[in-house]
């Protein structure tokens, strides 16, 4: 038997961009969370938060942030989501075990 590590749990992130999109764009970016921390900056700092499934997920975002030309400076994971909140139940161990 070898041991399979289990697929990765969702997390969630917060992401810092600048520029800005209003709220109409959170369905395309994943359902993000969308918050203008200081719209007065130069240039303005925008936040994305919400929950990821996995890195590809992550990697699919930042390709659409990358798209709208709009400058990272901020990526941060922030961990799993509180499970009870999610609908995600914890039965599965760490590592399963498969026959050969």
């Amino acid at each position: 038997m070898k041991p399979r590590p289990c697929p990765p749990l969702p997390a969630r992130y917060r992401i810092q961009v600048e520029g800005v999109l209003d709220q109409r764009w959170s369905g395309w970016l994943n359902d993000m969370e969308i918050t203008v921390e200081n719209s007065e900056a130069i240039p303005p700092i925008m936040t994305l938060t919400g929950l990821l499934a996995d890195q590809a997920a992550l990697r699919g975002l930042l390709n659409k942030l990358w798209d709208l030309n709009l400058t990272v400076v901020l990526v941060q994971r922030l961990g799993p989501p509180e499970l009870e909140t999610s609908g995600l139940t914890q039965t599965q161990p760490c590592f399963t075990t498969e026959v050969d």
